[in-house]
């Protein structure tokens, strides 16, 4: 019982989640009015416009670590984002990197300074649809317990991969990952999984979130990739990623779960 009165203040710091009846935008193709932008070396500061509007989309210039979010917290939802890469990379060797962040609660930042505790629809390159638990602090500094289930099954990598009918998996900081995930993806910049369902570089990718009570399920240009049950939280914001790589954003949107 206590511990149900704690998670119960932890959302009752944020705002009270909606359910939407009908189908809007989070983006509104003219300006980042409805979101909120956190970086973690400037917090609520974008000295560098890292989060700017650019013919009409939303562009994430890869210059620095840190999210757009909605300003209102929702559950109930259905939540779909159209994206393709830019040409800004990290530098790095490997895989182009972002994620949809949802049910975020907490304070900004509070994971490690940077995202909110929440729930990761990754969308790395071989990775989109894999699901990440984030676990932050709240403002007493106590951690917020996030977690997930899932049926899964190991792969030869010895990964867990969602599987209907699998076994039973609870996830407090591991990454479950989408059921085709090639065991041999080495995540090296701009290579592809024998089974990705994600489009090729340079073309657009439509990922829908269903967050249903306390599900949520992965939806990748048409075809489901993962399923969670048992989800906390199970509603919140819903943040887009900048992590050191250029990321445009055609659609960003929200509606009615059917």
């Amino acid at each position: 019982m206590l511990a149900l009165i704690c998670i119960t203040l932890l959302v009752a710091a944020d705002p009270e989640p909606i359910t939407p009846k009908a189908s809007m935008p989070l983006f509104n193709g003219k300006d980042l009015a409805g979101l909120e932008v956190w970086l973690k070396d400037t917090q609520r500061e974008d000295p560098k416009k890292v989060f700017r509007v650019t013919d009409g989309q939303l562009h994430l210039t890869g210059d620095g670590f840190g999210y757009a979010a909605t300003e209102k917290a929702y559950r109930d939802y259905r939540v779909t984002v159209e994206y393709k890469w830019g040409k800004k990379t990290d530098g790095g060797k490997f895989v182009r990197n972002s994620g949809l962040l949802l049910n975020a609660i907490g304070p900004p930042g509070g994971a490690n300074g940077t995202w909110m505790s929440c729930i990761e629809c990754q969308l790395a390159q071989g990775c989109v649809g894999d699901l990440i638990v984030i676990r932050g602090k709240d403002d007493a500094g106590k951690t917020i317990p996030v977690s997930l289930t899932s049926e899964v099954v190991l792969g030869p990598d010895k990964h867990p991969r969602w599987k209907p009918g699998g076994t039973k998996t609870v996830f407090t900081n591991h990454q479950l990952w989408w059921n085709h995930h090639d065991p041999d993806y080495k995540e090296l910049l701009d290579t592809r999984g024998k089974d990705d369902v994600e489009s090729p570089l340079g073309e657009w990718t439509k990922v829908e979130c269903v967050c249903e009570k306390d599900t949520i399920t992965v939806i990748v240009n048409g075809t489901t990739v993962n399923k969670a049950h048992d989800v906390f939280p199970s509603a919140g914001r819903i943040l887009v990623q900048c992590e050191g790589f250029e990321l445009f954003v055609r659609k960003f949107e929200i509606a009615p779960i059917k």
